[in-house]
Order: C-alpha cells, then structure tokens, then sequence
C-alpha cells in the first residue's frame, strides 16, 4: 500500500514540473523582445517579465532634437533680435537743462558694457512771460566711459557727457531767418538747439528681492550749454559763467 502511494506521488510531482516547465515556455513565448522597442509597461509575472511596447509619438515641426538651425530659423531670429532691440531699456525724469521745466522720456543703453545711452525727451515750459505753456522735445546722446563698483549695489560713473538737440514746438519759432529781418541779421535757428553737457553719476542696483518694475535707479546731475550761448561767451565779455551754463538734475530707471 505504501508503495502504491509512493509511486502516485512521485507521478503527481512529475505531472507539476511538466506542467510548470510548460506555463514558463508558453510565457515566453509571449515575451517581447525588451531590445526592440521602448520600455514603458513592466508587468510581472509569476514566472517572467513581460515588456509591453510604448506608444509610439508622431514626429512634427514642434519636436526638440539636435539640428544645427537652417537658414530659415537664423532669418527669425535676427528678425526677433531686431524688433526686441526697439524696446526701451529705461525712463528719464529731468529738471532743467534748457529741455523745459520738466522733462520725461525713455531710451535704450548698448554698447559692450551700455555706455552709451540715446534718449527722447518730451517736456513742459512754462509760459512765464509768454503768452501760452510751450511743449519741447530733446534727442539726446549720452556717453560714460567709466563705472567704478561701490560695493555690492552701488557704483558711480565719475565721468558722463554727450550732446542733444532741442526743439520747442510753436509757431513763434523758426528754422530759417523770417523775411522780416535783414538777411544776416541773425545767424542761428530759434527753433532748434545744439548743447553739450558735463556731469556724474550714482547708481543703485536693487536686490532682486526688492524689484518691482525697475531693476535699478540713477541719481545724476549735469552742466550743460548750447550753441547759443557759446556764441555769447566770446562776443560778451562781461558774461559769467551762471550766463551761459546751466545746471539740471535727473533720475534714471533701469528697466532691463
């Protein structure tokens, strides 16, 4: 009887193996080669591993990958390049310098380390004498060969300069001598003028923390002259100095 029962055993676990050696094969045969396609799906199972294909993504004009640009994609971008340029970098507000009472305007630095600066002003005379408030309008050129780092958020440009012209909107004033004058008679424009300026400057860069719609604020003052009054030093020799030179101040707003 116990030999009976030995020999069931023995082909009860025979028929287990065969069995199991045949599930094993039939997964198998099922596996997909892991070397063949993207991993994405693992599923594991009792006897084996068993990787199921990614789906695959179309390719189209918005995928990233490691061409070199072609000559399309250079033309945008010195066409965006161009167009971005235009954008002011910064703000002005000035007091006097012969521009008006007060003047506002914007500009835009450039350069290897922005020392030059071109800015339009528009500004606000007082009537005073006249018989109207006048509007004026200046082209400026600045130039700051130097910025000298006074710590970690301050620095100063020791040395700015540069010219601008000036207009005054109106009438009254005008570019070629008026008939009603001897030809000659005057010798300059009343409309328009040519100064130059002297002055300094003081920058602070404000922590990024602090930053809300300026990246930095500049405190300068100038001296400055036109051509006019140039004219009249020479020829007037009892003029002083507070005759023809004129002392402005003005606040810059870094934007970018």
């Amino acid at each position: 009887m116990s030999a009976k029962w030995s020999i069931i055993k023995v082909l009860a676990c025979f028929l287990l193996i065969c069995s199991s050696v045949g599930y094993a094969q039939e997964v198998k045969t099922i596996t997909i080669e892991p070397r063949q396609m993207f991993r994405d799906t693992i599923i594991i199972t009792r006897y084996d591993t068993v990787w199921m294909e990614k789906e695959k993504v179309r390719i189209d004009s918005a995928d990233i990958s490691d061409k070199r640009p072609n000559r399309y994609d250079r033309r945008v971008h010195r066409y965006r390049k161009h167009w971005e340029s235009l954008i002011p970098t910064h703000t002005k507000l000035q007091f006097a310098g012969n521009m008006g009472l007060i003047s506002l305007g914007t500009g835009w630095d450039y350069g290897k380390r922005n020392q030059w600066e071109t800015d339009i002003f528009f500004g606000i005379l007082p009537k005073y004498q006249s018989k109207r408030t006048k509007i004026t309008m200046t082209l400026k050129q600045n130039y700051m060969p130097w910025s000298i780092a006074l710590g970690k958020e301050f620095s100063v440009e020791p040395l700015a300069c540069g010219m601008y012209l000036n207009t005054v909107f109106g009438n009254e004033f005008w570019t070629h001598e008026p008939e009603r004058y001897p030809k000659g008679y005057y010798g300059f424009s009343s409309k328009v003028r040519i100064h130059i300026f002297l002055g300094q400057r003081l920058t602070y860069d404000i922590p990024p923390r602090w930053r809300l719609g300026a990246r930095a604020v500049t405190f300068f003052y100038e001296i400055s002259t036109c051509d006019l009054y140039v004219v009249s030093a020479f020829t007037n020799k009892y003029l002083k100095p507070k005759d023809y030179l004129s002392l402005s101040f003005g606040l810059k707003t870094q934007l970018f």
